[in-house]
């Protein structure tokens, strides 16, 4: 009886481990790398031939003539990926309200003649830590310090932003938004940068 129970039991797991641990994982990655070949080998930036970051992670830039992206909580160093985190600090909370004024102190030393508002999103971290976009209104915000560190005009600069600004989804859901780390790439490409600093 014990025997007759336990042979079907065994054959049955024998044929789920084949189905679910090697023909179904090897179907799903060949379709992934095969229909969406960029995206599940990490959306990964190249110059000349080497990666040089994600498209999805963020990377820091502290130079005038680079668009700055969303701080970072993430530890030991800011965008690491192995400990996505944000700051968990409420809004009261005198170390987030200190780390935000250091902040707009950083923004307005490096474009001390621009009166605009300062956009949220430049002075406070994403919940991932990991964020590489910002709002329009924070790369309007940055358009003319850029500029003004490229020699360039504010329309080339703001041309180049445009290319790399990402609609709404489905064309309702959410807010346009800009990748930093491909708009500070393109720029490098298209226009010369005083500050001589690439992405990291």
């Amino acid at each position: 009886m014990f025997k007759e129970q336990i042979r079907p039991a065994i054959l049955l797991f024998i044929i789920l481990s084949v189905i679910t641990g090697v023909i179904y994982p090897l179907f799903v990655t060949g379709t992934a790398q095969t229909f969406f070949h960029k995206q599940s080998n990490g959306s990964l930036i190249y110059r000349d031939g080497k990666p040089i970051g994600s498209a999805l992670i963020g990377q820091s830039f502290s130079d005038p003539g680079y668009f700055w992206g969303r701080p970072s909580a993430t530890s030991p160093v800011p965008f690491n990926a192995a400990a996505s985190s944000g700051s968990n600090l409420g809004s009261s909370n005198t170390a987030l309200l200190d780390a935000v004024k250091t902040r707009i102190k950083l923004l307005k030393d490096a474009d001390p003649d621009n009166k605009n508002p300062i956009p949220v999103d430049l002075v406070t971290s994403s919940a991932s830590g990991l964020d590489p976009h910002i709002s329009l209104a924070a790369a309007y915000y940055q358009i003319p310090r850029v500029a003004h560190a490229r020699r360039s005009s504010k329309e080339l600069v703001k041309k180049i932003m445009d290319q790399h600004t990402s609609g709404r989804f489905f064309g309702i859901i959410g807010e346009p938004v800009v990748n930093v780390v491909e708009l500070n790439l393109a720029l490098d490409q298209q226009t010369s940068c005083l500050a001589g600093r690439q992405a990291n």
